[in-house]
């Protein structure tokens, strides 16, 4: 296992302090905020850690309200809202400095059958013969901003459409959708929701990108800055986080400095297994306010 993994795997591992009370911390990164995706699957954890085993979550809708401080722990109250006979919901709130930064509602059901029916797989090239994520950003950043950019990510990334970047220098290349295989840098436990609240990790990295395709807009152009606003995910069917897993996204509204994402995670089978949506603070000035750089 990379050790980028094992770290992930160990800021999931939330310290329990008291019932119903989780404590987490951030990765020792240069980071302004801590990365939204983190606060999520940490809260999913929390949530996790109260409902029966045999009750896997369906669903969950999550806000962020406040920029998190990576530099302090945050910690994770749940609310156990309500037990029934084939639903459970719980309310997750994550404090820093004694106020909120996230909250989160979760949906876990028992295990049933009904009627059945999904979308189709898009087309994608199989993910073993695309381009590594170092290998596509080495000629936009150079071989060492490239390696800056992707050492020590727990997932192995490889984009099967353009990137923002390329797409702010050609505008032939801007298009609202995108389609992204990704998966765990190496091999996981047989832990159903340690699957999960990866995938929930993973679905904040390149969501809000494809707002910024179709703009021809990039993070890190000195000109664009955005933060995620909500996020709502349904977790279908199970996966697994350490299989390669095609992420379809695409964008149907961008205004009043906000950008819509929706994206549908798909197996190799062609299995839809988690949807999500999510709409994310988005403003740009006219000019660049400084040189380009890496995000």
């Amino acid at each position: 296992m990379k050790a980028s993994l094992k770290a992930l795997l160990e800021l999931l591992d939330l310290e329990q302090i008291e019932n119903d009370i989780f404590r987490g911390r951030s990765p020792e990164e240069r980071r302004q905020r801590v990365f939204g995706g983190q606060v999520a699957g940490q809260a999913l954890v929390a949530a996790g850690r109260t409902v029966p085993v045999n009750r896997p979550v369906h669903s969950l809708h999550a806000y962020f309200i406040r920029p998190g401080d990576p530099l302090v722990p945050i910690v994770y109250t749940v609310d156990r809202v309500r037990d029934g006979r084939s639903f459970t919901t719980r309310r997750v709130l994550a404090i820093q400095h004694g106020k909120a930064i996230f909250s989160l509602s979760a949906s876990f059901q028992i295990v049933e059958d009904g009627p059945a029916h999904q979308a189709a797989m898009p087309e994608a090239p199989d993910p073993e013969t695309l381009p590594t994520a170092l290998e596509r950003f080495t000629p936009l950043f150079g071989e060492r901003g490239a390696v800056e950019f992707v050492e020590g990510r727990p997932f192995d990334v490889r984009h099967a459409t353009p990137l923002t970047w390329e797409a702010a220098k050609d505008p032939a290349l801007r298009t609202p959708e995108s389609k992204v295989w990704l998966k765990v840098d190496g091999e996981l436990p047989d832990d159903p929701m340690l699957h999960v609240c990866l995938m929930t990790y993973a679905s904040d990295m390149t969501l809000l990108d494809t707002v910024l395709l179709n703009q021809g807009l990039a993070w890190g152009d000195q000109r664009t800055m955005g933060a995620s606003l909500d996020h709502a995910m349904w977790f279908h069917r199970p996966f697994r986080a350490d299989d390669w897993l095609l992420y379809y996204q695409d964008t149907p509204f961008a205004g009043s400095a906000r950008g819509l994402a929706r994206g549908q995670v798909f197996t190799q089978n062609g299995d839809l297994v988690v949807s999500v949506m999510q709409e994310g603070l988005i403003r740009t000035s006219a000019e660049p306010q400084g040189e380009p750089q890496i995000p």
